[in-house]
């Protein structure tokens, strides 16, 4: 019979397999509550950040129930069983890793390169942002297009299409399961200070400003997700 093609496991998904079986072996029944994160991250030699991208897949799978300021919970499955799991090519926290790497240098190329026409455009995905915060609503949309409008400003075609990658998988199921834990209008006007400041720097055409903003946006994006999911933390 012919071979078939080895592809490596993602960490989180490791990890998520190791939970799943124990959920599906008794270990932890419907109503439990999972050891902490830290503890979790502990025994399995590995890092929070993925421990949680971990439990979000689970979450998407329907398998536990994050509550915020108390844990994570075992949730009962009808019939036993779970709905097909999440495989994204990199878990959420590894995408703001990658996202700061290049993004911060698409800023700083933005300010050295950028045009008239496309700093302006990329003052208009920011006034975007604020129209609809403003207005109440998530700004995602808006979001997205500021980052790619920055990228196009390097007048790099690669690192365009690699920015339109990234923010493909950032608008995937994971990623907004994570974000919606933490989404309020506190945390998208923080994030829209941020934005300020990137658009403001690469403005100046201040390729060390633009990419240190772009990697403070990135560097607290990081820790907002970060926080603390169980009571004692």
């Amino acid at each position: 019979m012919p071979f078939q093609s080895i592809e490596p496991r993602r960490l989180y998904r490791q990890i998520a397999d190791q939970i799943r079986m124990l959920i599906r072996n008794g270990e932890f029944v419907a109503g439990a509550r999972l050891p902490p994160e830290r503890d979790l991250a502990r025994e399995l030699g590995v890092s929070r950040p993925s421990v949680r991208e971990a439990l979000i897949a689970l979450e998407v799978e329907g398998l536990v129930e994050v509550r915020i300021g108390s844990g994570i919970y075992v949730r009962a499955v009808p019939n036993g069983h779970a709905r097909d799991a999440t495989d994204a090519f990199a878990g959420p926290f590894e995408l703001l890793r990658a996202r700061r790497v290049i993004e911060s240098e698409c800023a700083a190329l933005a300010a050295k390169e950028g045009t008239r026409p496309q700093l302006r455009a990329i003052d208009m995905a920011l006034d975007e942002m604020e129209h609809e915060l403003a207005a109440g609503r998530e700004p995602l949309p808006a979001d997205r297009q500021f980052h790619l409008r920055i990228a196009e400003a390097t007048g790099n075609g690669a690192l365009v299409h690699i920015v339109r990658l990234l923010w493909d998988e950032r608008m995937g199921e994971l990623f907004k399961r994570l974000e919606d834990h933490y989404d309020s209008p506190p945390l998208w006007q923080s994030a829209l200070a941020e934005h300020r400041a990137v658009a403001k720097s690469i403005g100046a055409h201040d390729q060390d400003a633009a990419r240190a903003a772009m990697q403070r946006h990135l560097d607290q994006a990081y820790k907002r997700f970060s926080k603390g999911w169980n009571a004692r933390h």
